[in-house]
């Protein structure tokens, strides 16, 4: 867990006027709570955790503060949509070997065969596994797939001890070879709108 080690502060001042005042110190408000514990309110350091967040939503932190340390995981992360600068940061308590229920990302890896393309159908699987093993995502690979296959989550290959009660039948990536009736409808207008001087002459 060395590299999503943080040390926090508590934080003693709220409301929008301390939130702003820890912002323009780098620091990053969050609130920790789970496992029948009262909420803590805390303050991060900004940069440490943008670096340990900035690849998975789902990271799971070892955080320290006050002589206490617990396992957090990352559960909503609020990030000012002008700025792109985190705001604010739900953590919950976890323990090793307890079983998660998070959403983890797919990654298309490969090309498909003949000039296909891989739409994904899912952005994301609900899945349970250990907190302490989360993927970041999960990888699906189309190299040389042809056009018309279709990949089901009960395709997938998922890590170890991860599992997902979502529809077998549900499809995740859908390879096809694009349509071009966009292009040939606009080719078409093209060529009627060509002709339109020709028939004001003959009048």
């Amino acid at each position: 867990m060395a590299d999503t080690q943080l040390t926090a502060t508590l934080r003693t001042e709220f409301g929008k006027g301390a939130a702003r005042r820890a912002r323009r110190e780098n620091l990053i408000p969050a609130v920790l709570y789970g496992h029948g514990t009262e909420p803590v309110h805390l303050n991060l350091p900004g940069h440490a955790t943008f670096l340990i967040v900035r690849h998975s939503r789902n990271a799971v932190i070892e955080l320290s503060f006050e002589g206490r340390t617990e396992l957090a995981l990352v559960k909503d992360v609020q990030v000012n949509p002008i700025l792109r600068k985190i705001e604010h940061m739900d953590l919950v308590i976890v323990r090793k070997g307890e079983k998660v229920v998070v959403d983890v990302p797919f990654h298309l890896e490969g090309e498909p065969d003949g000039g296909a393309v891989a739409g994904l159908e899912l952005q994301t699987l609900n899945v349970s596994v250990p907190a302490t093993e989360i993927p970041e995502r999960i990888v699906v690979n189309v190299e040389g797939l042809a056009d018309g296959t279709i990949i089901r989550v009960a395709d997938l290959v998922l890590p170890a001890d991860v599992t997902t009660e979502h529809d077998p039948e549900a499809p995740v990536v859908v390879v096809a070879i694009p349509h071009l009736e966009e292009t040939e409808t606009q080719e078409t207008a093209d060529g009627e709108a060509g002709a339109a001087p020709e028939a004001d002459a003959a009048e």
